[in-house]
């Protein structure tokens, strides 16, 4: 019974669907896992009493023969996404005491399907960052450790990676705008899928940038990433950019066979001073997929290199846009004003305590970078360079590239404050091979495929074609199997 929250998702739902074990027993057992996890900084909001009250439901619905593949999956959601009735407060100070009165379509379309919500999951604040560092709940640890160091989880969904990764729930809500599903699965080795963006819903999702954020499953396994998009997935007139194509079956698309299927090897990926190890395993994972009937192609992408500055300077002014209207006024934290302050006081005392340092940071850029005088010269130019990313991922899958294979991340995990806060350059730099198809709007999605010198794992990328999300899985699933990854951290919190 204490084993239950090992379970994947697709092992739990054919159990419930047996008879062998109820939602309350799989909720139970995470609950209890979740407890013993405190050190671990990975729940933030806890909400047992309503897991128990969801669980019930799902096993009523269960036997009533009602159940959709997500019923009494007991889940982890990250703080990021509003959910009515709880806390969420996207880990930032601003949104101290902010509890939502509407749900998330996301949200949503999850309880519908009968899952239950274990709590809300850390990251960094307003998912602005790739550590876990930038929380006002603290940093994230990963579960993986080595040498007794406290490791990062990744961000901004560490709190979902850490989670899943130490079989706290049996899977998690995640977002990427810049790698932030990918970047900490490969951390964690779990599995982060990143839909096209428009696949899923943005509406209740707080926003960091609105044109690249886009929800998506955190996992054990690929099949398990296959069954949560299905029921994450939908078309939704709330937000606008919801794109008004049918959800398929996902899972359905999981049989195994890439044989004629074209895999892209970009050159441009081959970045100076990458780790032996990790073109080692992008070779691995290279030779896998040919030895399953792919072929592989080398090809190029020849605005890659300018992909990093071009997502944050669009990342950035964005940001600066959608945090505007965070001023003290109408909800969450408001600063305390002296005698003669007014309206001008109340909104620089309430953003400087309630924004952190990489907050304010990015505001700035942002705001520089859309000043006048400066517009042209930064953020537009960077529009067309984005523009160009696309278009070359167009014309890759325009020659006939079924999936592009790349590293998830430049290194395995490393040591919590190991980056110079003084450059943050150097945290950006983390993703290097993430950002680029958030600019172009594409399907990604990080499997675990093996382990660095030190024990630590290393996962890699597969890239498809826009809304092609099954035969992306299924390329996935392919990886994962020939990878035969089972590793899991030791337990030490």
């Amino acid at each position: 019974m204490s084993d239950l929250n090992k379970l994947t998702v697709s092992e739990a739902r054919d159990a419930l669907h047996k008879g062998d074990v109820t939602s309350v027993e799989l909720t139970d057992a995470c609950l209890n896992a979740i407890e013993a996890a405190g050190a671990l900084n990975a729940f933030v909001h806890g909400t047992p009493d309503k897991a128990r009250q969801m669980a019930l439901a799902a096993d009523d619905r269960i036997k009533s023969g009602d159940a959709a593949p997500m019923t009494g999956i007991p889940l982890g959601i990250k703080d990021v996404f509003c959910v009515q009735g709880v806390a969420s407060q996207a880990a930032s100070r601003i949104l101290e005491g902010f509890v939502p009165e509407y749900e998330s379509t996301v949200t949503q379309n999850l309880w519908d399907a009968g899952a239950v919500m274990l709590g809300k999951l850390n990251m960094d604040e307003f998912a602005m960052g790739s550590a876990n560092e930038n929380s006002c709940y603290g940093k994230a640890i990963n579960p993986w450790k080595i040498d007794d160091r406290d490791l990062t989880p990744g961000g901004s969904s560490g709190g979902s990676a850490a989670a899943v990764a130490a079989d706290l729930c049996l899977a998690a809500t995640g977002t990427d705008t810049g790698g932030s599903i990918r970047q900490p699965a490969g951390f964690t080795g779990t599995v982060g899928l990143r839909p096209t963006y428009g696949r899923v819903s943005r509406y209740g999702v707080i926003a960091y940038a609105s044109s690249l954020d886009q929800a998506g499953p955190m996992t054990k396994s690929v099949r398990d990433a296959a069954i949560m998009l299905g029921a994450m997935a939908s078309v939704d007139e709330k937000d606008s950019t919801s794109a008004d194509i049918p959800v398929p079956d996902f899972e359905a698309a999981l049989t195994g066979d890439i044989r004629g299927k074209k895999i892209g090897i970009p050159r441009e990926y081959r970045v100076d001073g990458m780790p032996e190890e990790i073109d080692d395993l992008w070779q691995k994972g290279t030779d896998m997929l040919r030895d399953a009937g792919a072929e592989i192609v080398e090809i190029s992408l020849p605005h890659t290199k300018y992909a990093l500055p071009t997502y944050y300077i669009i990342a950035m002014a964005e940001a600066s846009s959608n945090l505007a209207r965070y001023d003290g006024v109408r909800y969450g934290r408001r600063a305390g004003l002296g005698q003669g302050d007014g309206i001008t006081e109340m909104y620089e005392k309430t953003r400087a305590e309630g924004f952190g340092p990489e907050v304010q940071r990015r505001i700035m850029i942002g705001t520089y970078v859309l000043s006048a005088g400066f517009y042209d010269a930064y953020y537009n130019h960077a529009r067309k360079v984005r523009a160009l990313i696309k278009r070359d991922f167009d014309n890759a899958y325009a020659d006939g590239i079924d999936a592009i294979l790349a590293p998830t991340t430049p290194s395995a995990a490393f040591a919590l404050g190991a980056m110079d806060t003084a450059d943050p350059v150097q945290m950006y730099l983390n993703d290097v091979f993430t950002v680029t198809l958030n600019l172009a709007g594409l399907p990604g999605i990080s499997v675990p495929v093996g382990l660095d010198r030190q024990g630590l794992p290393l996962g890699l990328q597969l890239i498809g074609r826009p809304f092609e999300e099954g035969a992306l899985l299924n390329q996935a699933l392919v990886l994962e199997r020939a990878a035969g990854f089972v590793a899991k951290p030791e337990r030490w919190w």
